[in-house]
Formats: C-alpha cells, sequence, structure tokens
C-alpha cells in the first residue's frame, strides 16, 4: 500500500522537527536529565509538529538507550511504540472521546504499572474537544497523577481548554513553520522520491501551506501525480490557483460600478454550478490581496500567488483606493457571515455586490467605522479646510457709462467704528486717533499660523490682513468684511486677545483698522467700515433718484 509522504517523512527524533528548537531542546535537556514533567500541553496551529513531538517524547521517556535527549529507533520499546505493539503509550482522539466515562475509562487505567515501559503516556489529541464533564474528571488525576503517567495534551484552540487545566501542564506554543524551512524540506523530499522540483514551485508550496509541514507535503504529493516537473505553474494548476479570472472581473465591475456585468457573472457562475459560499471567500481573499498590494511596497512575500497574478493584482490596486478596498471587505464579510442562515445564497451575494456597485459610498445606518462614510467625511473636511485658508476673493464694482452723467456728489469720509466693549484692564479709547503713530505688528505672521491651529475658521478670515499698534490699542486691518460681524460675537475678540498675549506678552484692546487719514508709516489703505453705507451703493441710489441709469458690475 502507498504510503502518503507526510506520513512517510514524519520525523522520528527531535532533531528532525524544522522551525521548532524553543521546544525540541527544552524537551530534549528534561529526557537527559530526567526531569520530565507529568503534564504537557502542546499548542499551535494545524501541521506544526505536535503530534509528532508527542509521539517522539513518549519514545524518548521509555528508551532503553537514548541518545542525547533523542530515542535511539532501535531498541524494542521504540520499535514497539511506533509499531503500536506496545499498549502503554495511548492515543487517544479528544473528538470521538469527548464524554465522561471515557476519561473514567483513562483513570481507572492510570492507576496500573506500565507493562513494559517505564512510563504510561496518555496522548490526547484535540483535546479541547472534550466535554466540560471530561475535563472535570481529568482534574483529580491531573493534579496528582500516579508516578509512572505521563499526559500530553495537543490542541490547536487553546482558548477552549479550562484555566484549571492549563495551570497543571507544561505549555509549549508551536510557530508556523518559515516558508524557507518548508521549500528546504520539500527539496529534501523530492531528492529522495527522485521527483523534479524545481526552486519557485518549492516556494510557491511553502506559501500555500501557510506554516504547516503536512499540509505542504500533501500538496506536493499531489502535484507530483499531476505532472512530473514541479514548477509554479503546476503548483497553480494543483492548489486551483489557475483560471481565477473571474475574481478580477468582478473587482474590475465593482471598481467600474458595472452592476450589470457584476449580476451577469454571478449568473454564469451560478450556472457551472459553482459553490458561492466558496466565491464569497475567495472575494474577501482577493480584495485581502489587493489591500496588500495597495498598502506594501513588496508584496510578493505575503501574498500567495503565481507572479503573472501578482502583477494583475498591482495594477488592480492603483485603481481602488485603500477606503474602497476597506469597504468592500467590510459588505462580503457580512455576506459571508449570512450565507449560512439565509435560503437562497445566490440572492445574499448579489445583493452584496450590488452593493459595492452602488455610486453612493455608503448604505444603511451610518456608524463610525463605515470606510465609506469615513471618506465622505474626510473630503468634507479637506473641502472646508480649503475654503478656510483661501485667499479671499476681492470683489470689484464700477460704475459703467450711463446716458446723463450723475450730479457731482460729496461721500462722506469714512469714520472711525466703535467695536465691541474692550478687554478688561484696558484704558477707554480716545476720540480721535493719531494715524501716523500707528506702526505695524512684526509677530503677526506667527499670530496667524498659531490661530490655524487654535481656531482655523478665524485663522482664514484674518487671511491676508495687517495689524497695527498703538499704546494699548491693536487696529486690525483685514480685507474680509466678516470679520467686523465676527468680532461682535461674544468670545471672538477674548480668544483673539488671548492667542496675541500668548505671543507678544502684552494684553491689547482689539479694534477694527476701519479708516482715517492714513500716513506713511501705515501702509495700505484704511479698510471702510461695515456698518457705513458704501459709497458706490450711495452713489447708484442718487443716480437712480434723478433719472440717470447706472450699471454696477461685481
Amino acid at each position: 500500500m502507498y504510503l502518503a509522504l507526510y506520513r512517510k517523512y514524519r520525523p522520528l527524533i527531535f532533531d528532525d522537527v524544522i522551525s521548532q528548537p524553543h521546544i525540541t531542546i527544552p524537551l530534549k535537556n528534561q529526557v537527559k536529565l530526567n526531569r520530565c514533567a507529568h503534564a504537557y500541553l502542546f499548542t499551535g496551529s494545524r501541521g506544526t509538529g505536535k503530534t509528532t513531538c508527542s509521539k517522539i517524547l513518549a519514545k524518548a521517556v521509555n528508551c532503553l538507550h537514548p541518545v542525547d535527549g533523542n530515542p535511539c529507533l532501535e531498541c524494542e520499546v521504540c520499535k514497539g511504540i511506533e509499531d503500536g505493539s506496545i499498549l502503554d503509550v495511548v492515543e487517544i482522539d479528544a473528538a470521538s472521546n469527548n464524554g465522561v466515562d471515557s476519561i473514567r475509562e483513562l483513570r481507572e487505567e492510570a492507576n496500573f504499572t506500565p507493562a513494559v515501559c517505564r512510563y504510561r503516556v496518555y496522548i490526547i489529541d484535540e483535546a479541547h474537544m472534550l466535554s466540560t464533564g471530561a475535563f472535570n474528571a481529568l482534574l483529580k488525576i491531573m493534579e496528582e497523577p500516579p508516578s509512572h503517567v505521563i499526559f500530553i495534551l495537543a490542541t490547536t484552540e487553546v482558548h477552549k481548554v479550562p484555566a484549571t487545566i492549563l495551570s497543571r501542564c507544561q505549555r509549549y506554543d508551536f510557530r508556523r513553520i518559515l516558508s524557507e524551512d518548508i521549500a528546504a524540506r520539500l527539496q529534501y523530499v523530492a531528492k529522495l522520491e527522485q521527483l523534479s522540483l524545481t526552486d519557485d514551485g518549492a516556494q510557491l508550496i511553502a506559501k500555500l501551506s501557510d506554516g504547516g509541514m503536512r499540509d505542504a507535503l500533501s500538496l506536493l504529493d499531489q502535484c507530483a501525480s499531476a505532472s512530473q516537473t514541479i514548477d509554479g505553474e503546476a503548483v497553480g494548476a494543483a492548489a486551483g490557483l489557475a483560471g481565477r479570472d473571474y475574481l478580477f472581473k468582478l473587482s474590475g465591475a465593482v471598481l467600474q460600478k458595472d452592476a450589470a456585468a457584476a449580476m451577469a457573472l454571478i449568473d454564469e457562475l451560478h450556472g457551472k454550478m459553482s459553490d458561492l459560499s466558496r466565491l464569497c471567500d475567495e472575494l474577501i481573499a482577493h480584495y485581502r490581496n489587493l489591500m496588500i498590494a495597495k498598502t506594501v511596497r513588496e508584496p510578493g512575500a505575503l501574498i500567495v500567488c503565481p507572479p503573472a497574478e501578482l502583477t494583475d493584482l498591482q495594477e488592480t490596486a492603483k485603481g481602488y483606493a485603500l477606503n474602497g478596498i476597506l469597504h468592500a471587505l467590510t459588505v462580503l464579510q457580512d455576506c459571508a457571515a449570512r450565507l449560512g442562515r439565509v435560503s437562497s445564497k445566490r440572492l445574499e451575494l448579489e445583493m452584496a455586490l450590488l452593493r459595492l456597485c452602488s455610486k453612493e459610498e455608503s448604505t444603511g445606518a451610518p456608524s463610525a467605522s463605515d470606510p465609506g462614510l469615513a471618506a465622505r467625511i474626510e473630503r468634507l473636511e479637506q473641502a472646508v479646510a480649503s475654503l478656510l485658508n483661501a485667499p479671499p476673493q476681492r470683489v470689484e464694482r464700477a460704475a459703467l457709462s450711463s446716458d446723463a452723467p450723475p450730479p457731482p456728489m460729496e461721500v462722506p469720509p469714512a469714520v472711525s467704528s466703535q467695536p465691541q466693549a474692550p478687554l478688561a484692564g484696558s484704558k477707554p479709547l480716545k476720540t480721535e486717533v493719531d494715524w501716523s503713530k500707528l506702526a505695524p505688528l512684526s509677530c503677526w505672521t506667527e499670530i496667524l499660523k498659531k490661530l490655524g491651529t487654535d481656531d482655523p475658521p478665524l485663522s482664514g478670515i484674518l487671511f491676508g490682513s495687517q495689524a497695527y499698534e498703538l499704546e494699548d490699542i491693536l487696529f486690525i486691518d483685514s480685507p474680509n468684511k466678516m470679520f467686523a460681524k465676527l468680532l461682535k460675537q461674544e468670545g471672538c475678540a477674548q480668544r483673539l486677545g488671548e492667542t496675541i498675549f500668548k505671543q507678544t506678552g502684552k494684553k491689547y484692546r482689539i479694534r477694527l483698522r476701519s479708516g482715517g487719514k492714513g500716513s506713511a508709516g501705515a501702509p495700505g489703505a484704511a479698510q471702510k467700515q461695515e456698518s457705513q453705507p458704501d459709497p458706490l451703493d450711495a452713489l447708484a441710489a442718487a443716480a437712480r433718484e434723478s433719472g440717470a441709469q447706472v450699471n454696477i458690475k461685481e
């Protein structure tokens, strides 16, 4: 009978176990020093060596002639344990023997001394499958076991093992086997089996095995039956990686928001008797690969696919925004969770794809974790920030020609504004201001930068403004008329004054620079007061009263 490669090349001593030196070295030392514990717990993902190390440890503690902590494999005990003729080493499948009665029988047998070996060893595989009653029945004998009994529990889901059991065991966590170690082991096995295995084929098998040596050897066995030369293409065909163009077509339809194309493709796949649950899982894996290709500079180490498909993934990822990929993953994972509870899997998957193809990025009740809503909020924040930081547009109005020139009018000079109440501790403003004594505030640019962090709306309104100081009064000349209104609001002058005080160390009374005769020492023309009528408006009103036609153009 043909023996599968993963059984034929299972390690027989600790030195043959790869990628687990943090486990094999302590176990060898315990055997050499005769300091073996009464209970062990081996945990880790599938195919990493839990059961293998359990059997090696059972042989090592009972071997008649151990070699540096390894079993000799030549004595009667090692041979008997290997072929199963010695009954002192018992392997129990907890998935099928998970009841209280099975553990009670184990407890009764454990009290008897071993017939041939030094220790009676119980290997309980898939220990997390034991029932609560079975764990409780195991507690007492694990706490106070006979001196000739060793328990070895192996599990892939250690979180399901009660804490009372964990505290009675020495725990060893098996890591996923490195891809380099798996590829090297595959080349070693292929050489012994006289198989033609290329380097790219070995690397692809190592990636597909996800850190499990058993899966890697099983896939190598499968590839050897399909092709004489085991290269990347042969491995992809055997693993079902070839012919996955439909995933790119579906993601392309989602990118183009083409719901009709997506529905037609689902109908075609459903007609070919495709499993829609598996299709949803493949779509999730596909978008995960797009996420990696979008965010990682060299994604080849994290994506399991042929080189040609990796290039297609990188090109497809360029058309997606990261938020769009995350949104697709969220929708598809929700769909996968519901597929097992609905009567029509096709309808559920079609609904998910319609959500992805919808031009609305977010559907249903919005939440803070919704990537579509987050994208919309981000764009809105950027638009608001650009509006606040944009320079105000100057509006120019000019009176065009009219049939009859308007009579000459005297435009009254602008009157200095009466601002809001001065800040606390400041002196009252004089009736007349000598504008020639105004001096520009040298640190006004730094104050505006500070406002950009503390008060962005106020910073945007003060864009392009100038400030002049006269004793304890600060006159602000702003081209934005909204500043006069904002200055009247409660707390605005206080916030602005506090920012100015932090920068200058001086308390100012804030006033609007709205008029005055000006001087050479004060650059720029005076800003018109918000409350005073616009001279051009007054000019237009007078022209209308006289019957002249005036066109005011902005």
